[in-house]
């Protein structure tokens, strides 16, 4: 019954927590908080995958600020020494190899090491960047960019950056989880 042939709101309580504990890295209780909501999101116009998506977001967008921080310090480094040890959730792996991430040259790794050092010195949360589609260039030219803003505007760029991380993973998921 709980396969990914079964849709996703049709799921026990533990299948459908587990195949969305990660859609938030390391953050299960979004999961968990939308569980309670399932029966709702059933009928939405645009269908379970927009009900999904948006349940999701509201729930993290609902959440205070002291919950909001402890879900952007969920979020690996980029490139950095969780990677190294083996200790990222599936989808950052493969979100940071499909960017590269997972070849750098050892002056690429260091310069890495030393941008995340900077970012999360000034703003105490990891940068967060949506790498799906992205270089590493492009995530330097991001760290570089994001790097003279305020806490505040950060705070909120990260947060939107998690939603669309959160989205990619959502639409990854197989097809069968939304039609009955």
């Amino acid at each position: 019954m709980n396969t990914a042939s079964t849709p996703l709101l049709e799921q026990d309580k533990d299948c459908f927590i587990n195949h969305l504990k990660d859609i938030y890295e390391h953050s299960k209780w979004v999961a968990e908080a939308l569980y309670g909501k399932r029966d709702s999101l059933k009928h939405h116009r645009d269908g379970p995958q927009t009900a999904v998506t948006q349940a999701m977001y509201d729930i993290i967008e609902a959440a205070d600020h002291s919950t909001q921080l402890v879900l952007l310090r969920a979020h690996p480094d980029l490139a950095g020494k969780a990677a190294l040890a083996g200790e990222l959730t599936d989808a950052s792996t493969s979100e940071q190899a499909g960017a590269g991430l997972d070849q750098l040259t050892p002056p690429e790794f260091e310069r890495f090491l030393g941008l995340n050092e900077s970012y999360r010195d000034k703003f105490g949360f990891p940068f967060i960047m949506a790498v799906k589609g992205a270089t590493k260039e492009q995530i330097l030219e991001g760290f570089e960019a994001r790097l003279p803003n305020s806490v505040e505007d950060e705070f909120r760029r990260a947060l939107n950056e998690v939603h669309k991380i959160a989205g990619f993973r959502i639409e990854a998921l197989p097809k069968s989880f939304w039609s009955a």
